[in-house]
């Protein structure tokens, strides 16, 4: 019986049957009314005979609650049948969390704006599901709040470029028709202005919103009493055709271009979530499932779960991170590693979901899905970093909160006097000057000026392979002047190679190898595999050891063909009693060329030496090269030899060279550097730097390294090379300064526009900032703060 026959048998018996029924059993109850079906996907009871969906798959009949349980169910039956949905885990819920960019402390299920900023929320997944409504939503109210912006500009801008259009219809029916069209725009298509600026205030926190719903509503309230109730305003007041005049126009063209700023900026935030996007992307929708009895079918990648095998195919990507069963195939793992140069894949090893099968077919088990997978983990480190706030985004904070106080305050001093002191009519001129002020001083620019760069950094880091994990962490490394490395893996490759074989007494060169490879079968360090490989490479017999003794950071020793034998370092043969003085001169030329030497002994007497080189990554010197041009001091820490090490930093031109040094001494390392003042960051790629990458600046992990050493960085360089490091720097320091620039903008601009609005010119030029301009100018820096923070995504790295 296979598993779908089972489960359904199974469930049939206890009532929570997936709601198929045999032909036979339909045959005999068709007729019977009120008969009832168990919904197979959501498990709710479905009533037979009315019109409810049903499919037929395997010559059984299913029944289903909705279209859409029918959907799901027909993309995939085995998932359903075999009770792989109940193993599956729910992780919905974390996708529905909303948080402002802002205000990272506002966390809401769904949708909504934040209480202290008054900004629309983002998904914490850094991507929304669906479109985005707020988008929808105020596009749409632009354009109403543009439909009636250009009738009233005609109304009461036309006499001024000869279209006489109130002497036509009349000064009274004009400003009724001004009346009706701003109407609907403020009390409608404002309404989420007057929302947000009202919670600013019973919540005591003031923003760009409490601004805009005080100049919007006093221009209007101030209008709707000069038209119906003029008689309340005195004669010195009135225009030469002794009408009040009113500004309808200036309160709905300010709604107008607020709605611009408003739609422009969701537009710029949806284009920062692009990268995460592309990430996305690269996960397959469907894997191809082999169910336990050989059928093969494409189903849904949500679908899939821990253990199920899958195919994949020449051409397509591997659906999620898996280990291989069958097959043999070249993977090109350029989206985790950087590198174009495809990895073989045989059975046993592991590939990464989101990565692209070659050229064979490969069999897979499912071992990380969902959340789990490597690629989720990048996109949610993504996300987390553009989420974070930058140490110097309090810095606008502490502005923003005793600017929008200090506005007010400007906008009553103006409108006071230019009540008292300004020209008649006096009271027009004192609402014209508080309106332009409230409406030009809105913060927006300065509360987007760190968010919009931090969002598009991170996204162009992504895509460069530089995971950040938070905003500190890019600000961090753009002050940094020390990088400490660490020699194997991080500047040579990690796999060490055979270099050299010399005999010193009677054995030959194969007799050494022989010797040392027998000795090392038992050994489980690197070098040891180097020197197997070596001899194999070399077509040398390797014999067996007995009496195996493995000497922590010494070396090996045992007996081979009835011989006593040693491999290791000077302090081995030390240990053993062996003059190491015979082979010194050789063993210090090999050293000096940057190898590791082993001694090794037969019988008591040094016979021979083996050198083994871990090479230097092609991409090593010109990444050395430009961190030495971004003016970093590097520091080589490495537990080898000083003359290897030496050797080693002389070839890549390092600045210092701390050899000899254990796990715990790299913290240290880092805290001395501290200590002297240096602005410190650690490249490390295994468990032991992880104490190190948790006490520097900044910790740097290598990608291809251990998964604590990511947990304990704040930057991760997924290809796992120094180059990375050089990138890093370039784009903290890009984002640095254009955080600052747009700091600037946002300064500069409201020191300039503020004064303007309440009128400091009006006794050099005789004119007054009209309001609408006041909330053009304010528009225009918000898209100016945008548009130099999405130059961060062609940053050339």
């Amino acid at each position: 019986m296979d598993h779908r026959d089972h489960d359904h048998h199974e469930h049939k018996s206890d009532g929570s049957c997936c709601g198929s029924h045999t032909a036979e059993d339909k045959s005999e109850s068709k007729a019977v009314e009120g008969e009832t079906a168990i919904d197979p996907v959501c498990g709710m009871t479905v009533k037979l005979n009315a019109g409810k969906p049903s499919l037929t798959y395997k010559g059984e009949e299913y029944h289903f609650c909705n279209p859409k349980c029918h959907d799901r169910f027909e993309a995939d039956p085995y998932f359903f049948l075999s009770g792989n949905n109940k193993k599956k885990k729910k992780a919905e819920k974390k996708n529905a969390l909303y948080t402002c960019p802002m205000d990272p402390e506002i966390v809401q299920e769904g949708p909504g704006t934040c209480p202290i900023c008054g900004m629309a929320l983002e998904p914490m997944s850094g991507v929304s599901e669906g479109p985005n409504t707020e988008l929808i939503d105020f596009t749409r109210r632009l354009w109403g709040s543009a439909g009636a912006a250009i009738p009233l500009l005609v109304l009461t801008m036309g006499p001024m470029i000869g279209l006489p259009v109130r002497d036509w219809i009349g000064e009274q029916i004009a400003v009724y028709l001004e009346f009706m069209l701003a109407t609907p725009v403020v009390l409608w298509a404002a309404r989420p202005f007057f929302h947000r600026g009202w919670t600013s205030i019973v919540t005591r926190n003031f923003n760009m919103w409490t601004l805009i719903m005080l100049g919007v509503a006093a221009a209007y309230t101030y209008s709707v009493v000069a038209t119906f109730a003029p008689g309340l305003f005195p004669e010195t007041m009135r225009m030469e055709g002794g009408h009040v005049p009113v500004y309808f126009e200036a309160a709905v063209v300010i709604i107008a271009l607020v709605f611009v700023g408003q739609v422009l900026e969701l537009r710029a935030r949806e284009r920062t979530g692009d990268a995460i996007k592309a990430l996305l992307d690269l996960a397959p929708k469907t894997a191809r499932r082999i169910t336990p009895d050989g059928e093969e079918y494409d189903a849904p990648l949500e679908n899939i779960i821990e253990g199920d095998l899958m195919r994949v195919r020449p051409g397509e990507s591997v659906p999620v991170d898996a280990v291989v069963k069958e097959g043999r195939s070249s993977v090109d793992e350029s989206m985790i590693t950087g590198e174009p140069v495809p990895i073989e894949k045989g059975e046993g090893d592991k590939v990464t979901g989101g990565t692209l099968n070659k050229n064979g077919t490969l069999v897979v088990v499912a071992d990380k899905v969902g959340e789990d997978t490597m690629l989720a983990h990048i996109v949610e480190m993504v996300a987390s970093a553009q989420r974070s706030r930058a140490p110097i985004q309090g810095l606008a904070d502490r502005v923003a909160s005793w600017f929008v106080p200090t506005v007010v305050s400007v906008a009553v001093i103006a409108f006071l006097a230019w009540l008292f002191l300004g020209p008649q009519p006096a009271f027009v001129f004192a609402i014209v000057s508080a309106v332009s002020v409230l409406i030009i001083a809105c913060p927006c620019a300065l509360g987007l000026a760190t968010p919009m760069s931090i969002m598009t950094a991170t996204g162009r880091g992504a895509q460069a392979g530089v995971l950040v994990k938070d905003a500190e962490a890019l600000e961090r490394m753009a002050k940094v002047d020390t990088v400490i490395v660490d020699k194997t893996g991080t500047l040579t490759e990690g796999k060490p190679k055979l270099t050299d074989v010399l005999a010193l007494g009677e054995h030959n060169e194969t007799a050494i190898l022989s010797l040392a490879a027998a000795l090392e079968k038992g050994s489980e360090h690197p070098l040891a595999e180097a020197i197997i490989a070596g001899a194999e490479e070399r077509g040398v017999t390797v014999g067996s050891a007995t009496d195996f003794d493995a000497v922590t950071g010494k070396g090996v020793k045992g007996t081979v063909s009835g011989e006593a034998v040693a491999l290791g370092n000077g302090a081995m043969m030390e240990a053993e009693g062996i003059d190491a003085d015979v082979a010194a001169d050789e063993a210090d030329r090999l050293r000096g060329e940057g190898k590791t030497v082993m001694l090794v002994a037969v019988g008591g007497k040094v016979a021979g030496m083996v050198a083994v080189a871990d090479p230097v990554k092609e991409s090593t010197a010109g990444a050395i090269r430009a961190l030495h041009e971004a003016g970093l001091r590097v520091i080589m820490a490495t537990g080898d030899n000083e003359r290897t090490a030496k050797a080693v930093a002389a070839q890549l031109g390092i600045d210092e060279v701390r050899a000899g040094v254990l796990p715990e001494d790299k913290k240290a390392l880092v805290e001395e550097l501290q200590a002297a003042g240096r602005s410190v960051a650690m490249a490390g790629d295994g468990i032991n730097d992880a104490p190190a990458l948790a006490a520097a600046h900044v910790g740097i992990a290598m990608g291809t390294g251990a998964d604590v050493a990511m947990e304990s960085a704040g930057i991760t360089l997924l290809k796992g090379d120094l180059q990375g490091i050089a990138k890093a720097r370039k784009l903290a320091q890009s984002t640095l300064a254009n955080i600052k620039q747009n700091l600037f903008f946002a300064f500069a601009y409201n020191s300039i526009g503020v004064p303007v609005a309440a009128g400091i010119l009006y006794p050099l030029t005789g004119t007054l900032l009209s309001p609408m301009i006041a909330a053009a100018a304010m528009s225009l820096s918000s898209v100016s703060v945008i548009s130099n923070a999405l130059r961060l995504r062609t940053l050339k790295l």
